[in-house]
């Protein structure tokens, strides 16, 4: 509900601040004292317009905020918007801001923090329901019928059985487009994938296998100046030139004299071991350059070899993925693919027959929920009618229409149609009014406001109290055109209808205001040549003399009359207790 209403600076409001219980709260007071003016405020909160004329003179901006505390069902669904929204903050309650700058700028607050209005009115039209503006009213939104309907009808379980059944064929459906899908594309594709996988397999492709290829490659490349670089070691090392002695020789001799050393000098002994070592370390040496030089080989065949496979996997990492083992991936995920493809007209023989006989259960699940739901719209039609005729509008009546539309992709009818259908089944509703004789059934969506369309309101949200689950109820101008025996019966309505809801009432028929179990006197006031609109509560007396009023001028006879209307009133809520 709304618990909380703070405005300012909006029309010839400049402070409003209001604590809010449940029940049926009354706001009555002089025509022009700014009663709607606060319904406008709320409205305006909850996403309608905002114009910078309701901004009050010489203010800068205008603003309302409310707090709202939701239960049930409707707790669950705002949890879920704040959540994707990213705006929940721990707490039972939400705030809603808006705010409408001079310039023309609107800004709209969810828990403090700046969003877009279309997320005020998607969590507002869970929180409020407006009647007076019809773009706040659920019952005048077709889409929102069949839901009515079905909570009015309790057919939760049969319509979650259906929506099981639904959500299955949804699923088979989903996998047999794709495989039709990629059936029909089967040929160009199995040629595509055939080609890639044997191009990858021919290659016979080695992870690792590029690297070694490339320096086998530089090897077979510089053959000449390899060979040419370890026979100059070799010369140098071992072989030496006449001018040159080789180095092995040279180290040998100087090992040989060191061991001469340590014989004399046997504190020498491990330089003798030293040069000992190294003329072991150069005749490995140089045997590693003798084998090497004996592998170099001279093979441009080879190399010929080698380059062109090079070639073939640069041009394959450059087709499929840029190294060696993403091009091997490739042809693997290519191989599973045309198994897939080759696999696909079983997969269909297979799921075919799981839709005809889920579109089977489907059409008998959904006419058993549309058998319940004309049943529920029967009585229901006679209940609103009955709820209508209490409220002077005897010859008033009410329908549900039901529809269906084809659809060759449908679940089967008995006449052998095929019906469109989604996660409700295939009816599709409406709500239909007539509210005079002779004006025929018409879309509630189509009947003109007012005080009558008010009472249609009031009537309907009666009978679908347990169904309604907006927590907020605003009614507007719903005493046009009845008089006090006609309001203590909608005075008693709403009353009860807040026992569901809370239930905001505009009203200047004292009879009607009885009945709340909150009263606040709207004035207008002038103060230092300034319009100013001022709420208060009343209670006791004051109440009693603010119903007095409605009857006209303050007297003995007034003041009994508004005694009479609350003890009637009291004994009309006596007996529902």
């Amino acid at each position: 509900m709304l618990s909380e209403l703070r405005i300012q600076n909006f029309a010839i409001i400049d402070k409003l601040e209001l604590n809010l219980g449940s029940g049926l709260i009354i706001l009555t007071g002089e025509t022009g004292a700014g009663k709607s003016i606060i319904l406008d405020a709320v409205t305006m909160l909850i996403g309608g317009r905002a114009e910078a004329n309701i901004i009050r003179a010489e203010a800068q901006s205008a603003f309302v905020e409310g707090v709202f505390s939701p239960n049930g069902s409707v707790k669950e669904a705002v949890d879920e918007i704040l959540k994707r929204e990213d705006l929940q903050d721990g707490e039972s309650f939400f705030t809603l801001t808006r705010e409408i700058r001079r310039e023309g700028r609107s800004i709209a607050r969810v828990n403090g923090r700046t969003v877009n209005v279309s997320l005020l009115k998607e969590l507002g039209s869970l929180m409020v329901d407006i009647h007076g503006q019809s773009e706040h009213l659920s019952l005048l939104d077709t889409h929102s019928h069949l839901g009515f309907l079905d909570r009015f009808a309790n057919v939760d379980n049969d319509l979650n059985d259906y929506r099981q059944s639904y959500q299955k064929l949804i699923e088979v459906r989903s996998e047999l487009n794709e495989l039709r899908q990629a059936q029909s594309e089967a040929e160009s594709r199995i040629e595509l994938l055939t080609y890639q996988a044997e191009e990858i397999e021919v290659a016979k492709l080695k992870p690792g296998e590029e690297k070694e290829l490339k320096d086998e490659r530089d090897r077979l490349a510089n053959a000449e100046s390899l060979a040419e670089n370890s026979q100059q070691a070799l010369t140098a090392l071992d072989e030496g030139t006449p001018e040159s002695p080789a180095a092995s020789d040279l180290i040998g001799q100087a090992a040989h004299a060191m061991a001469g050393l340590a014989k004399i000098d046997a504190t020498r002994s491990e330089l003798s071991e030293q040069a000992a070592s190294l003329d072991d370390l150069l005749a490995d040496l140089v045997r590693s350059i003798r084998n090497y030089l004996e592998e170099i080989e001279f093979n441009p065949k080879r190399l010929k070899e080698v380059e062109e496979r090079v070639d073939l996997i640069s041009s394959l990492n450059r087709k499929y993925g840029g190294s060696l083992e993403k091009v091997i991936a490739f042809g693997e995920e290519a191989r599973i693919q045309l198994e897939n493809i080759s696999t696909a007209s079983d997969r269909i023989e297979e799921l075919e027959p799981q839709e005809t006989s889920l579109l089977k259960k489907l059409a008998e699940q959904g006419g058993a929920l549309s058998q319940k739901r004309q049943q529920a719209a029967t009585i229901l039609g006679k209940s609103i009618e009955t709820e209508l005729e209490d409220l002077r509008m005897a010859a008033a009546k009410f329908s549900v229409d039901f529809k269906t539309k084809a659809d060759p992709e449908g679940i089967p009818a008995k006449d052998g149609q095929r019906l469109a259908f989604d996660q409700n089944g295939y009816d599709l509703i409406e709500f239909l009014v007539a509210p005079n004789p002779g004006e025929g059934l018409k879309p509630l969506a189509k009947i003109a406001s007012g005080g009558e369309t008010s009472r249609l309101m009031l009537g309907l949200k009666n009978v679908l109290a347990g169904a309604d689950e907006v927590p907020s109820l605003i009614f507007d101008e719903i005493d046009q055109g009845i008089g006090g025996r006609v309001g203590l019966v909608v005075g008693y309505k709403l009353w009860n209808l807040a026992r569901n809801h809370q239930v905001f009432c505009v009203t200047h028929l004292p009879q009607l205001a009885a009945f709340g179990d909150e009263h606040y006197q709207v004035q207008k006031l002038l103060k230092d040549s300034r319009t100013l609109t001022r709420i208060e509560p009343l209670a006791d007396e004051a109440r009693l003399l603010e119903l007095a009023q409605m009857f006209g001028e303050v007297s003995e006879g007034t003041l009994r009359s508004a005694h009479e209307v609350l003890q009637t009133a009291l004994e009309m809520m006596k007996v529902r207790n």
